[in-house]
């Protein structure tokens, strides 16, 4: 696990400058440094040896001298390949998957990332073509930005390395604060900072004369095959088993996260690794300390925990919201961040259970299709007619549900996490032309017009949620604490299953991810394989409404440069209603909150 920028340009000091970005991510390598430069481009890597830690060393150069690689992720498949490519003629100088990308560039060109199962961002400089080839995986488990002007193009594994660069011009996209605030992370591929992408996981970037072309050689598709449900408990157990075999690649201890739920249990029960990491809250409702040990004491390994306080959980909100690059209001970033500095004082890499609840269906939102499906059987009229007559009312029980029944999935779908809607985000900025929500989905929803609403709604979280947030947060905070997080059920072999699972083997009434649960069941020695999903909770709710919180947020909602963004009377308007226990505003308040501290961090400090 490393960390990669390199850029394209006429600077003469390209090596002072290359430096200078590449100290920017000295969190994402700390074992070492390497840098190449020409008369057109200059690259730069932080390393993180976890395989062949002798011989991987990069920027790694082609033996001809053509071919210049700087590479962040892990090729679990590099073994085999290098036989493949052993056998056509190829010879190999090191043990470590980097080289993998160089011979198999030279042999299959263009169409190599096909042959890749795993996590990775890299970009190879083709002196002879006079071409930048970078690439990231088919998830998007490993960021990959880029940025463009008249002047520069360039790449790196995070933002803040293109502010060493001085011809870097520093704007917000403002158009983009809307769907922030409705989906809590900025959902499309481009960011708030302006001319900054994110490449789309599954697609390469191809920059030549001046020019870029992004071509996709992986989509995610869902279709429902008719497989009976011990044959989809067969497909799962055995490919899980084969994906963690995988995972566990390398020549460094590896660990475990692991809250009370049956992802990670299931990951831990098959691992059985010698040390697991997790964290919770003085608070017993919103802990899993006390599962994670349960279930590590009946299978005889060792858990490491901690509690968070509340005072340490809001001083690192700053150094949170500075590694992440961009703002998220998700509050499990900070325990997140935390849990990898405690596995941090021991272990190189972790695996994690990321994934999951998107590919096999583990949202509680999904089962509501089920739950309810006598309510949807009422004409759509007239449950649009209760939508339309409810928004107007205040805030009540079973408001949201009528609101949300009423209304077509591509109008109101979002993601499992939507906070604001469109028409209070009207009142929320003081920015006006947002893009609208219906601007960014439309595409995945069209092309899966024909499919189910279960499917497209799966569509959505793994496009927006999973690539933009929940895979952004667990390796900016994981690399953060210069640890890499492995997360096996994000794989193009398990999601071949996954994708093609009938819905009985998804969800039910009663149930979430009923095939997945059913195979930990065989492995998982407690109850952890029936838990409702939590998704790492945090009492902020009830903090929010404490002094301590509340006269934190209100200082920083009360500063004179909030007023040029926000409606500063509304947004004090939801802290009050919330404080005085009028309305659960907690994840509206945390998402003004978080933004306002970003903004602080990168443009105006």
């Amino acid at each position: 696990m490393c960390g990669i920028v390199g850029f394209v340009s006429n600077e003469k000091n390209k090596e002072d400058v290359i430096k200078k970005m590449t100290s920017r991510m000295f969190h994402r390598g700390p074992d070492g440094e390497g840098y190449y430069t020409d008369s057109k481009i200059a690259l730069g890597h932080r390393r993180l040896a976890i395989i062949d830690i002798e011989n991987g060393k990069q920027p790694m150069v082609s033996k001809d001298g053509n071919l210049s690689l700087v590479y962040n992720g892990e090729i679990y498949n590099y073994k085999e390949l290098k036989c493949e490519l052993e056998r056509k003629g190829h010879t190999f100088k090191s043990n470590c998957d980097a080289e993998i990308l160089i011979h198999g560039y030279e042999q299959w060109g263009m169409d190599m990332p096909t042959k890749l199962r795993g996590m990775f961002a890299f970009a190879i400089w083709d002196k002879r073509k006079d071409t930048l080839f970078c690439v990231r995986d088919n998830f998007g488990i490993k960021p990959l930005y880029f940025y463009q002007n008249e002047e520069v193009f360039m790449f790196a594994s995070e933002i803040k390395a293109f502010l060493e660069h001085p011809k870097f011009k520093k704007i917000l996209n403002e158009k983009l604060l809307g769907s922030y605030l409705s989906f809590s992370f900025t959902p499309t591929f481009e960011t708030l900072f302006k001319n900054v992408y994110c490449l789309k996981p599954g697609n390469s970037l191809i920059f030549h004369n001046n020019k870029i072309s992004i071509n996709k050689y992986y989509d995610v598709n869902f279709s429902e095959q008719n497989i009976s449900f011990y044959e989809a408990t067969s497909k799962i157990k055995e490919e899980m088993k084969n994906s963690i075999k995988y995972h566990k690649i390398g020549d460094v201890e590896i660990g475990t996260f692991l809250s009370s739920g049956v992802d990670s249990s299931y990951i831990t029960s098959i691992l059985k690794p010698n040390k697991t990491y997790s964290v919770g809250y003085s608070e017993t409702k919103y802990s899993e300390v006390q599962c994670a040990k349960d279930l590590c004491n009946k299978l005889k390994i060792a858990n490491i925990s901690k509690i968070i306080e509340k005072e340490e959980y809001l001083r690192l909100v700053e150094k949170v919201l500075y590694y992440m690059d961009e703002p998220i209001s998700d509050p499990s970033a900070i325990s997140l961040y935390l849990l990898a500095n405690l596995a941090s004082k021991d272990v190189k890499v972790v695996l994690s259970g990321e994934g999951a609840d998107e590919f096999f269906c583990g949202y509680n939102r999904y089962n509501e299709l089920e739950m309810f499906k006598i309510y949807n059987k009422i004409p759509f009229f007239i449950r649009h007619s209760l939508s339309l007559l409810f928004e107007q009312l205040p805030e009540c029980r079973g408001r949201n549900f009528i609101v949300r029944r009423g209304k077509k999935l591509e109008e109101e779908y979002v993601g499992v996490n939507k906070i604001f809607c469109e028409k209070e985000i009207k009142k929320v900025l003081k920015i006006k032309n947002t893009i609208k929500n219906e601007e960014i989905t439309k595409e995945v929803f069209e092309k899966n017009r024909n499919k189910s609403d279960l499917i497209k709604m799966q569509s959505i979280d793994v496009k927006y949620w999973l690539a933009r947030n929940i895979l952004l947060k667990a390796d900016k905070m994981t690399m953060a604490n210069s640890i890499e997080a492995r997360t096996p059920f994000i794989d193009k072999e398990v999601f071949k299953i996954a994708s093609s699972l009938p819905k009985k083997c998804k969800i039910s009434r009663e149930n979430t991810k009923i095939a997945l649960r059913e195979v930990a069941k065989t492995y998982i020695p407690n109850d952890a394989y029936k838990k409702k999903k939590l998704g790492f909770p945090v009492p902020l709710r009830n903090w929010l409404k404490e002094d301590y919180f509340y006269q934190e947020i209100g200082k920083v909602f009360g500063q004179d440069f909030v007023k040029e963004i926000f409606n500063q009377d509304y947004i004090f308007i939801l802290l009050n209603q919330h404080k005085n226990n009028q309305k659960d505003n907690y994840r509206k308040i945390w998402a003004i909150y978080c933004f306002i501290k970003w903004y602080e961090i990168f443009f105006r400090q």
